[in-house]
């Protein structure tokens, strides 16, 4: 089975979640069900069918989320000697080299990745293109508008 790398970060805001699943949110949802069945007739009851598909997707979240916390590997890129090499884990700085834009990144796993917070996946194209290279180098990323040229100005292991 191939492991998919995950950030310290990224285990720990999952493993939350699963515990809110399993212990706040499933319970409720339980009780919800109970408090519908009292009400009668369940073919008609529309409490107790938006309780029960509650339920479905609270069972479906938490074992898309036991398998993916057990098919992770969690990376620590604090632990890892700062190389001023681009790896996984590592916060990038860029620079457009057409535009001089400035762009920061962080490169993590693919269910965490989040562009509206500056966290790139592994697999993203950027990411790809970044992966090896150290502050100075100029890398070309295929992008659905053609090729654009980024130079690393920073690489941090935070």
């Amino acid at each position: 089975m191939k492991k998919v790398p995950m950030t310290v970060e990224g285990a720990e805001a999952l493993r939350a979640e699963l515990e809110d699943l399993k212990k706040v949110q499933r319970p409720r949802i339980i009780q919800d069900i109970a408090d519908a069945r009292e009400h009668g007739d369940l073919k008609e009851n529309a409490e107790y069918h938006a309780a029960r598909e509650q339920q479905s997707f609270c069972e479906g979240r938490i074992q898309e989320i036991e398998g993916k916390l057990a098919d992770s590997q969690v990376i620590d890129v604090k632990a890892i000697p700062a190389t001023g090499k681009v790896i996984f884990g590592t916060t990038v700085t860029i620079v457009n080299v057409e535009t001089d834009e400035e762009k920061t990144y962080r490169i993590v796993g693919d269910d965490e990745a989040d562009v509206k917070i500056n966290k790139i996946s592994i697999s993203s194209p950027i990411a790809r293109a970044l992966i090896g290279k150290e502050e100075g180098d100029v890398v070309v990323v295929k992008t659905p508008g053609g090729e654009v040229e980024y130079e690393i100005d920073k690489v941090e292991h935070i």
